[in-house]
């Protein structure tokens, strides 16, 4: 199984992710944890240049593409060889993070990040996405004074970001579920497993 989470920057989710985890872990479950981007060599070394808070020039075409670089060595050197080997995938972060971030609020074309990433990943989508939504008030007070170079970006950049998580959570067939994370963590883990049980199953 392949599970992402997704979310604006301060909503909680590493420590949605790893709780997560360690239930499956519980439930005897093999898991491979990742982040996007990151996880790889290549894809620290591009994590670095794009989160670093140096007034390092890049274009939202450029970051757009520097991402979905670090995406397609996560997907060939980790992702799938974890998902042929039967084991459980848990990701923080991938294919609508480009889409929201460098599309919805970075006002690149949505349909061209969409090929791209198609094509970076082979078509690799997720059994199951979480987007933990909270008001961009709250996850700027969450993420206090020290921000990298995409938190630094202000809060009208990310209320087109957590606009853009719930549009494309409404325009999802099936496999993305949007979380209430404005709650406590216990309530929020809560339905988290209760979703994920569910999806096991089928």
């Amino acid at each position: 199984m392949f599970i992402v989470f997704e979310g604006v920057d301060g909503a909680g989710k590493t420590t949605q992710l790893t709780q997560l985890v360690e239930w499956l872990g519980q439930l005897g479950t093999t898991v491979v944890t990742c982040k996007d981007p990151g996880s790889t060599k290549l894809g620290e070394e591009l994590r670095s240049i794009l989160l670093s808070s140096v007034d390092t020039p890049i274009s939202m075409r450029a970051e757009m593409m520097l991402f979905t670089t670090a995406r397609t060595q996560l997907v060939d050197e980790i992702v799938r060889p974890a998902l042929a080997a039967g084991k459980t995938v848990v990701l923080d972060r991938y294919i609508y993070s480009t889409i929201v971030y460098q599309g919805h609020a970075g006002n690149l074309p949505i349909d061209d990040i969409r090929q791209v990433n198609h094509i970076a990943t082979e078509g690799l989508q997720p059994d199951l996405t979480f987007v933990i939504d909270l008001p961009v008030e709250v996850s700027m007070q969450r993420l206090g004074e020290s921000l990298d170079r995409m938190e630094s970006r202000g809060a009208d950049y990310f209320e087109k970001v957590r606009a853009g998580f719930i549009a494309e959570t409404k325009l999802a067939p099936t496999g993305m579920e949007l979380i209430d994370g404005n709650r406590s963590p216990a309530e929020i883990q809560a339905e988290l497993q209760a979703i994920t049980k569910r999806y096991l199953k089928n």
